[in-house]
């Protein structure tokens, strides 16, 4: 059971709220864990050996299915089920012991996306991460519209956000590279952090000791080949994660393929996450103010609160641009971003119309057999 001893639980980032909330499944005999690996057929969990009975110094990995109650939950909401990150509570049988996750423990962050494909859904990320590095390379031009959007996704998570431009050893003047980036500030004006390094050379390394000396989670998100594996095999002084070459157009190689949460040697954790060619909005009222700040305060100040900053009269953010004090590509960014916030938003609504329907239609089919049972009875 959790006690305020099990240093292996503290290890794995456990906090007094995430305590809290496994007081109730802790009374009725369920054990503590966090999801380390999503797979299809099932979920990875670590633990302490001290849930299983066994060492307590001991750190336990097992593998894990849902219950049939969590499933129906999946069912109409895939981003209730367990994600990487989240903490659950488990029940343990079998002489091989494999577990039975009953309930996710509520998340302090939320890493989510909107679902490829067609349709208005929400895929989670990641769970419960203190810190989102938006991993980006500094052997080809900084994409910039791309880092606005890897930002606004991290701010609305609730976690605090750091750029990590990789490969300066391939970098001319990574310097000047830097600086076209520009300033960026999180939801309370404070400026984000820009971390220059190289996983080969060593450099700037020292500068993200702050965020894994300590067990608190990081995550990583970017494209695939710009770096995030090479990173992990340095922190944690081995080749677990398998690195790839970038091809000739510059576009890298998937080499993650699942997302997992690593335990580093020097006191954090980590998760890996697949290169993302999609990058879909979900929620995002506040990453949008957040990653925009200066835009945003632009549009507080237009004579219109529904302004379309397209040509409307009295338009704050069109006099920012037109006298050069706020780039027009920066502008059409955030533009673009509202608009697909707004269509996301209406997309949703008929979702949740759709799927009020059909829990409508599920009770009046239980009612139905519940009076018909009872009138055969009758």
């Amino acid at each position: 059971m959790v006690t305020a001893v099990d240093d292996v639980l503290q290890r794995l980032g456990l906090t007094p709220a995430i305590a809290a909330a496994f007081v109730a499944a802790r009374a009725a005999g369920m054990r503590l864990a966090r999801v380390a690996a999503q797979h299809r057929g099932g979920h990875v969990l670590i633990s302490s050996g001290a849930q299983l009975g066994g060492d307590a110094d001991a750190l336990v990995e097992l593998r894990a299915d849902t219950s049939g109650r969590l499933r129906r939950a999946v069912a109409q909401d895939p981003a209730a089920g367990p994600a990487v990150g989240d903490w659950v509570a488990v029940t343990v049988a079998g002489e091989r012991p494999t577990a039975t996750i009953h309930e996710v423990l509520p998340r302090h962050t939320k890493l989510s996306r909107r679902a490829a494909g067609r349709g208005a859904s929400e895929q989670m990320v990641a769970a419960n991460v203190d810190t989102v590095f938006l991993v980006c390379p500094l052997d080809q031009p900084l994409n910039l519209r791309r880092i606005e959007r890897l930002l606004t996704i991290a701010l609305e998570s609730g976690a605090s956000a750091a750029v990590v431009l990789t490969k300066a050893d391939l970098c001319g003047d990574p310097a000047a590279a830097r600086a076209t980036l520009g300033a960026h500030t999180d939801r309370d004006g404070a400026a984000i952090p820009v971390h220059v390094i190289s996983s080969v050379s060593g450099v700037g390394l020292g500068e993200l000791d702050i965020y894994t000396s300590t067990p608190r989670t990081s995550a990583l998100i970017g494209a695939s080949g710009v770096g995030k594996s090479t990173l992990i095999n340095r922190w944690l002084g081995h080749d677990r994660q398998a690195v790839n070459a970038v091809r000739d157009d510059g576009k890298g190689r998937h080499t993650t393929t699942h997302r997992e949460l690593l335990v580093l040697p020097q006191g954090g954790l980590v998760i890996d996450t697949p290169g993302m060619r999609e990058l879909g909005l979900w929620r995002s009222d506040e990453g949008l103010q957040g990653a925009f700040a200066d835009v945003s305060a632009l549009a507080e100040r237009c004579r219109f609160r529904d302004c379309s900053h397209a040509g409307a009269p009295g338009c704050a953010v069109e006099a920012a641009v037109a006298d050069g004090s706020l780039p027009p590509e920066r502008a059409a960014s955030f533009a673009k971003l509202q608009r697909e916030q707004e269509q996301l938003v209406r997309e949703r609504d008929v979702l949740g119309r759709v799927r009020s329907r059909q829990a409508d239609k599920r009770t009046q089919r239980a009612l139905r057999r519940h009076y018909k049972d009872e009138g055969q009875r009758e």
